[in-house]
């Protein structure tokens, strides 16, 4: 197992940042430029990441003002579970946790730890620039 990870501090309320994150409408903005074909719902997406694979993604569990958890519908590679935690830091401002569950043996592990962290780094970064 891996696990990918980061954090962020935005200085908006739970509730603004957990209902921009329940909706997977939102999640377009917040992927990287190899990433098209993009089409969602408030519980689906799917999109292809260039030069590697298609994948549909569904939200599996929502914990209002806790957590949105997503897992793929179709066939992966490999087993992953894709997690936003959202916490009160306090009066208007929230922290942000991105995180990537992937069951990953030793080759995939050298082949995909470098772009699932990157994945994970760059959507807290755009998360931080949308809810400045």
């Amino acid at each position: 197992m891996a696990i990918f990870q980061n954090s962020i501090v935005l200085d908006k309320p739970i509730q603004e940042v957990y209902t921009f994150l329940a909706d997977l409408n939102n999640h377009e903005q917040l992927m990287p430029e190899n990433i098209y074909n993009w089409s969602s719902t408030a519980d689906e997406a799917r999109f292809t990441i260039k030069n590697m694979a298609k994948l549909a993604l569904q939200v599996s569990a929502r914990v209002e003002n806790k957590e949105i958890v997503c897992v793929p519908v179709e066939e992966t590679p490999f087993e992953v579970k894709l997690s936003w935690q959202v916490e009160d830091v306090n009066a208007g401002q929230t922290k942000a946790t991105f995180v990537i569950d992937a069951q990953l043996n030793m080759m995939m592990k050298m082949v995909a730890s470098g772009p699932l962290q990157k994945l994970v780094d760059h959507q807290v970064a755009s998360l931080k620039e949308l809810l400045k």
